[in-house]
């Protein structure tokens, strides 16, 4: 059971991965629940670099926000994922996404189909070959007909990337938590929360363990128009991709978007951009709005402060 002060941060390998790590041990001083990474399509494999930060921490969690379904068979995510879990001793958390279509289709040149039904006959074959070692399943998207023969965690964590309102009733139904991005608190409230709860209660289960894990982008600075213009590039991109872009507009900043780039008012909604009470505020209205783990990404922008004390000023909150 998460406490109700838990704080998770967002650690990319960024320039290099020994600085990544130093990153890691950091949050683990200084009393962070857990760090996740992303898996993009241009960086470096993911699951590598949680074996690294594995091995050089002992108590923190690791988990992966988002894993493309996509470009790994759900065998070859299953043997990852308990690969890590042994390698950490029971640390690790398997977040799970389909990407967009886009990546899918232009990149990998697959097809986003059916994304619903995807996802259901993906965990499925995870869940089964978690629980009881093998899997004998046939569907439309994904089968697997095998045996897993390592150490094998039967309950380990398996958290979805929803921001629709099928795949956030279904991630409440079938996984342990929802991983989110460019969700506002206002959208988590009305939104997320309700849907998750609906697929437990279909499910005959409580809100009880499970984990809402809300990233959020923060910058510890005195310049915040600065710090708005460098979080404005990366919100334009997540804006333009269709899931994220329906998200936005259902929290409300279809007017913002229509305009043009994310406007100033949407960017401060969606982070923590400023001093040390900006950021803390930022963490207790994802908190309130039923974000039970908030992920502090902190990034850089002209100005702002190291990353250390960006961590620093968010656990405080």
């Amino acid at each position: 059971m998460l406490s109700p002060t838990a704080l998770a941060a967002a650690v990319s390998p960024g320039r290099d991965i020994p600085g990544a790590v130093q990153r890691v041990q950091r949050a683990e001083q200084l009393g962070y629940e857990s760090v996740w990474i992303n898996q993009l399509p241009q960086t470096r494999e993911a699951g590598v670099v949680l074996a690294a930060y594995a091995l050089n921490t002992s108590r923190i969690g690791l988990g992966t926000s988002v894993l493309p379904i996509y470009t790994r068979h759900p065998t070859a995510m299953a043997q990852l994922a308990q690969t890590l879990d042994e390698l950490s001793g029971g640390r690790f958390r398997l977040g799970i996404g389909l990407s967009h279509k886009i990546t899918v289709e232009q990149y990998w040149g697959l097809k986003l189909e059916e994304p619903v039904l995807a996802m259901r006959e993906y965990v499925e074959i995870l869940r089964t070959t978690f629980q009881t070692g093998a899997s004998d399943f046939t569907g439309k998207h994904f089968s697997a007909h095998w045996q897993y023969a390592g150490a094998r965690n039967a309950n380990l964590p398996i958290v979805i990337a929803a921001l629709g309102p099928r795949m956030l009733e279904q991630a409440g139904e079938i996984a342990d938590g929802v991983a989110l991005w460019m969700c506002s608190p206002g959208y988590i409230e009305n939104e997320v929360v309700p849907r998750v709860r609906k697929g437990r209660e279909k499910a005959g289960k409580s809100m009880d363990g499970f984990v809402i894990a809300a990233s959020l982008a923060v910058c510890l600075t005195e310049d915040v128009p600065a710090a708005l213009d460098a979080f404005r590039g990366t919100a334009t991109v997540y804006s333009n991709l269709p899931f994220y872009r329906r998200a936005l507009e259902g929290a409300g900043y279809g007017e913002d978007l229509a305009a043009g780039p994310p406007t100033d008012r949407m960017l401060l909604d969606l982070g923590g951009i400023g001093d040390e009470n900006v950021v803390r505020d930022a963490v207790r209205r994802y908190r309130d709005a039923g974000a039970n783990l908030p992920v502090v990404g902190p990034f850089s922008a002209p100005g702002s402060a190291p990353t250390d004390a960006a961590f620093e000023a968010a656990i405080s909150s």
